[in-house]
């Protein structure tokens, strides 16, 4: 059995486990969960030749420093992120995105912060030695539910490592380019007639800035009020990710991961699927512009961008 595993010496802003989500338990009041950023998830973890849907480790914006313990492992780390490796001698490399590393005993690994976007991805070969909670180890610190007690990784946590067979894991690098210009896709949602046709436009043609009061759960947004003209509460209906819900302040909330199940703002648009992990990504200060699309458009987005992130994982083989 492997003993090896990682000592936390920092714990970074909001390091947990998540994979691709706890499914089937709406109906509970548990959401989904899982990684913000899927398609980042998914090629940590072909670079690390894990299954897609091994548990990773996520975090956001300062991420932890790790040491290795009792083995060598093969890692990997996906998004935009700064990061060290440093060796038992003291030397330290320049991490590279998109690609694996060997990381022997006592080696350490500093993910020192993410670049314009707020959350990284690390994968282990061989993935972490956790247990599962109703079908998946994606951790909701809002729920207390999932892997590490349903807690963040605080300093002296240890993640346990299952195995460790580095030598037979070839190298794995990919170019990644993804370019973000700011246009938020969505459809309209089923309040959307709620709104006075001025808010409408001005839905569709302002900038909005994202404000302080981003998490897993969701992105509070800033810009010109968005005026109700029917009631700014409902009889609270089910949520999904990717939900614009709109207070009574006029001000947008985008629904995230770790989002409640039912919620009693109207909602005046949804994010296509296409678009969800760049808005997870978005970090407090920068604009964003909202265009609707018809649900055919966006099943033809999601298709495009489906496959896209097939070619990555392809690279990864």
């Amino acid at each position: 059995m492997s003993n090896t595993y990682f000592e936390i010496l920092r714990s970074g802003v909001n390091t947990t486990i998540q994979d691709s989500g706890r499914n089937h338990l709406y109906h509970l009041g548990i959401t989904v969960s899982g990684a913000i950023d899927q398609r980042n998830y998914k090629i940590a973890n072909a670079l690390a030749d894990n299954k897609l849907d091994d548990a990773v480790l996520e975090f956001a914006y300062q991420g932890p420093l790790l040491k290795l313990k009792n083995g060598t492992i093969n890692f990997s780390i996906t998004g935009k992120i700064f990061f060290n490796i440093i060796r038992q001698n003291s030397k330290i490399e320049e991490g590279i995105c998109y690609k694996n590393y060997i990381l022997e005993d006592e080696d350490q690994v500093d993910i020192i912060s993410t670049k314009n976007t707020a959350y990284g991805y690390l994968s282990v070969n061989g993935g972490f030695k956790l247990q599962k909670i109703w079908n998946s180890y994606s951790t909701n610190t809002k729920a207390n539910i999932g892997s590490n007690n349903g807690r963040k990784y605080s300093i002296g946590d240890k993640i346990f490592i299952k195995n460790s067979y580095p030598e037979t894991i070839k190298e794995k690098a990919i170019r990644y380019n993804e370019s973000f210009d700011n246009i938020i896709r969505v459809i309209k949602g089923t309040n959307f007639d709620y709104f006075s046709k001025e808010a409408q436009n001005n839905f569709f043609n302002q900038e909005f800035s994202v404000t302080n009061l981003v998490d897993r759960m969701g992105i509070r947004l800033k810009g010109l009020k968005i005026e109700n003209i029917v009631s700014s509460n409902i009889k609270s209906e089910g949520l999904v990710r990717g939900v614009i819900q709109v207070p009574a302040d006029g001000n947008p909330i985008i629904m995230l991961s770790d989002h409640g199940t039912i919620g009693g703002y109207p909602k005046i648009c949804t994010v296509i699927s296409a678009d969800l992990d760049q808005v997870g990504q978005l970090i407090p200060g920068k604009t964003i512009q909202f265009k609707e699309v018809s649900l055919e458009e966006a099943q033809n987005i999601f298709k495009a961008y489906t496959e896209n992130t097939n070619k990555y994982l392809n690279e990864c083989d």
